[in-house]
């Protein structure tokens, strides 16, 4: 990093603002997992490798490392701007 440059943050809802390196990515929100024992192979397919990969705003899921928690964070997939984050609802992880 260069002399006086700041690391970019991220929003945790459970944390706060910390530091881009202490989170990772885990897929975009609402791809929800099959279930049941007769999924058929294409759908377990696609929930595996298909992605919308929108341009522009996206929901996504992440995971805060230090503290362990999955959240939702909002941003924008072109300039990739965070407009917040929030706690994981019945849509995002299928409880």
């Amino acid at each position: 990093m260069a002399a006086g440059a700041r690391a970019a943050s991220r929003p945790c809802p459970f944390c706060g603002p910390r530091e881009e390196s202490e989170f990772h990515y885990g897929g975009e929100a609402g791809n929800l997992r099959p279930d049941g024992g007769d999924v058929t192979a294409e759908r377990w397919a696609g929930y595996l490798h298909m992605r919308n990969n929108p341009k522009g705003p996206t929901r996504e899921i992440w995971m805060h490392l230090t503290c362990g928690e999955c959240f939702a964070m909002s941003r924008d997939s072109v300039n990739h701007k965070v407009s917040g984050s929030s706690v994981l609802g019945d849509a995002e992880h299928g409880a």
